[in-house]
């Protein structure tokens, strides 16, 4: 298991956060600061107290996952999802050189989760009923879907319907994956999409199939290599994992979901990240199931 520990990169007090984008290719940088540690106050006993008191928070998340968590050359992950749980931990008082981030793929997200292994994931998680059994979901604080990756020249696949047939690369574990089999691809699987482009890029698949913002983002990591093709055929609501039944965290979480919409902090992520290559949206409303 891979544990990173970002470096300070801008406190201006014990849990400032500051985020700097230019939205719509203006100048205007947005921020966003949170309270510091000392002036949280939890109800003893819930997650939110243990985190502030502990000073810490464990996240999993992506490392392959270009626009939303990849592991960048320096050794710290970078993303849209890493943003996410940056805002999550200012606002329990933890600052960013106080996050530990654990790889987490798609297979062994609701384990990690079980066994205490990390306090949330975040990491492209799509929810879904299946694994509401197994763990909690705050959000959704972003809709994907499903669409195809194929090579750059390949004119012959423009919709779901011309993977009938046809091997396909996905990921273990996964909805997309889950899909392609449903709609009578043959899904040709592996641990992470990065590993996908090497079958794709000698003809043993076709095409790569997960959500149309993985895929964007592996398009810009290749630039003319690749093109994503086709309306998303899914919706994959974007949530945040934690231990089943802890529901005040959960909806605590959703709060500083909302909050972070409100006062520009959500949108100045987006921006510096995801949204170097894709347009900004208007964030779904969390389900406080």
């Amino acid at each position: 298991m891979k544990r990173v520990r970002l470096p300070l990169i801008a406190l201006a007090a014990a849990g400032a956060l500051a985020l700097t984008a230019c939205a719509g290719g203006g100048d205007t940088p947005a921020e966003t600061t949170a309270p510091e540690g000392e002036e949280m106050m939890f109800e003893e006993g819930t997650t939110m107290a243990a985190l502030n008191e502990a000073g810490t928070i464990t996240i999993g998340t992506k490392f392959d996952q270009p626009l939303f968590g990849l592991m960048s050359p320096s050794g710290t992950p970078e993303g849209f999802d890493i943003e996410i749980g940056k805002i999550i931990a200012g606002q329990l008082g933890i600052s960013e050189d106080n996050i530990e981030w654990v790889e987490a793929i798609s297979a062994n997200r609701e384990p990690f989760i079980e066994n205490g292994e990390v306090d949330i994931v975040i990491a492209t998680y799509t929810i879904n009923d299946t694994r509401k059994e197994a763990v909690s979901f705050a959000g959704p604080y972003y809709m994907a879907g499903q669409s195809i990756l194929v090579l750059a020249d390949n004119e012959d696949i423009q919709s779901e319907d011309d993977l009938v047939g046809q091997p396909v690369c996905s990921v273990t574990g996964s909805t997309p994956a889950e899909k392609l089999a449903e709609i009578g691809a043959e899904p040709v699987l592996t641990d992470a999409y990065s590993s996908c482009l090497e079958p794709l890029r000698n003809g043993q698949v076709v095409a790569v199939s997960t959500d149309n913002v993985i895929l964007a983002g592996l398009a810009a990591q290749n630039e003319g290599e690749f093109k994503v093709v086709g309306e998303p055929f899914t919706e994959e609501p974007y949530g945040i994992g934690l231990a089943l039944d802890d529901t005040e965290f959960r909806m605590w979480i959703n709060d500083v979901l909302e909050e972070s919409y409100a006062d520009g902090s959500y949108e100045a992520a987006w921006n510096s990240t995801a949204g170097t290559v894709l347009p900004y949206v208007e964030p779904p409303t969390p389900d406080r199931y």
